[in-house]
């Protein structure tokens, strides 16, 4: 009996032959096909029915340094076109002016998407997504403040165009408006401040005038003092000489009396009336002849003047130059007419550049509502076509992850099959 030998079976083996897996891929084309058809249609209905968002924006530059002069002629606000641009920039930014235009034109957001926050939630999460600040490229080097551009992307509906550009007429207004306070306020402060320095220089010059006025007082009370001290000291000084007077007059009338002299004589005289007596004549010289020779009569005379004299100040002419001046201390001149001034500003050095000085800052009108602050570049202009969705490139995608997908559900297919039955074919 001869053995039948087993049929020739084909080992398994978890290699995949990549030419049966075209065969099997091909086999099943029209399924990756249509896979791959329904995924772009799906992609094409997204890329009709999607909102179409559009991008616009407005570009600002520096203003001519002309346009500035009116206000950096006051000479009190300095302000550059550079310096100029900063400012609208930072206000093109401010979330604070975004936040207000955004509440006093809410007919103009109206296609803005409304999440389930507040208003203001809401703004807050399309001002991050659609506003969007446009400087120069910092990589190309040169002016980096050469302009600055504000863009805006919005969805079909919303007025993005009068967006911007109300937004910028916006900031610009309330730039100037900015502008006329800082200068407003630069102006009341220099006003305040020579208020202050022409208060303080009054003040000064009145502490100064009656400064003035107690030191000649003073001087003057000084004077008085010292005259009326000399005028004590020089009458003491004659009573004490007539005292001295009388009592030397008292001495020559007892020497008058005790030698009988009553009428004045000389030495000279009463030697040559002795009768009898041996004449020497001899010149005698002396400085003073001695006061009994007056005479009794004469001396007590004078020393009944001397004790009826109720005053020597007529003996004294000091004492009239000291009355003089006793005199004239009693209104000095200067302090009166230092204290009749009436026009007392007129006194005050500095007063009148001061006085100019708040009449110029007085003066001062610039016209904020006509200051160009900017130079408007471009303005936002409606685009002519939407930024997103790109068409073409969605159904290109839904083509690409179309046809990926029927490949994969394909590849899935096969190998489901040749696990199930190896030797089956695998069938469309």
């Amino acid at each position: 009996m001869t053995s039948i030998p087993p049929p020739y079976t084909q080992p398994a083996t978890d290699e995949v032959d990549l030419v049966e897996l075209f065969q099997a891929l091909w086999k099943q084309k029209f399924l990756i096909a249509g896979i791959a058809v329904a995924v772009t249609l799906i992609a094409a209905l997204y890329a009709v029915l999607a909102t179409p968002y559009y991008k616009t924006a407005s570009y600002l530059r520096p203003a001519d340094r002309s346009s500035l002069d009116v206000l950096n002629e006051t000479g009190l606000y300095e302000l550059t076109p550079e310096d100029a641009l900063k400012r609208v920039a930072s206000g093109l930014s401010s979330y604070d002016n975004r936040l207000s235009f955004f509440r006093n034109n809410q007919a103009l957001f109206e296609g803005m998407g409304r999440g389930s926050g507040t208003l203001e939630q809401s703004f807050a999460d399309f001002n991050q997504e659609s506003f969007e600040m446009l400087y120069p490229d910092p990589k190309r080097g040169g002016d980096q403040i050469g302009y600055v551009g504000l863009a805006l992307t919005y969805p079909k509906g919303m007025q993005g165009v009068d967006i911007v550009n109300g937004f910028v007429d916006y900031v610009l207004e309330r730039e100037r408006q900015g502008v006329a306070r800082d200068l407003e306020a630069l102006i009341a402060n220099r006003l305040a401040g020579l208020d202050r320095r022409m208060a303080a220089a009054r003040a000064s010059y009145e502490t100064a005038k009656e400064s003035q006025i107690a030191l000649l007082m003073e001087e003057d009370s000084l004077r008085r003092a010292q005259l009326m001290d000399e005028l004590a000291a020089i009458r003491e000084e004659l009573k004490l000489r007539r005292e001295h007077r009388i009592q030397q007059l008292n001495e020559a009338i007892s020497i008058a009396e005790s030698l009988g002299i009553k009428k004045p004589t000389s030495p000279y005289a009463m030697s040559n009336g002795e009768p009898g007596a041996s004449v020497v004549r001899t010149d005698i010289t002396i400085q003073e002849v001695p006061l009994y020779f007056m005479g009794s009569e004469a001396l007590s005379a004078e020393r009944a003047a001397l004790q009826a004299r109720e005053t020597d100040d007529f003996a004294e002419p000091r004492i009239a130059e000291i009355e003089k001046e006793l005199a004239m201390l009693e209104n000095n001149p200067e302090v009166e007419i230092l204290k009749q001034r009436q026009q007392e500003d007129l006194y005050l050095q500095e007063l009148a550049s001061w006085r100019e000085e708040a009449a110029r800052l007085r003066g001062i009108t610039v016209d904020t509502e006509h200051l160009q602050l900017v130079r408007l570049d471009q303005p936002a202009l409606e685009p002519l076509s939407p930024v997103k969705p790109r068409k073409l490139m969605i159904v290109a995608l839904g083509l690409v992850l179309g046809s990926m997908l029927g490949v994969f559900i394909a590849l899935v297919r096969s190998l489901s099959i040749r696990r199930a039955s190896p030797l089956a074919p695998v069938r469309e």
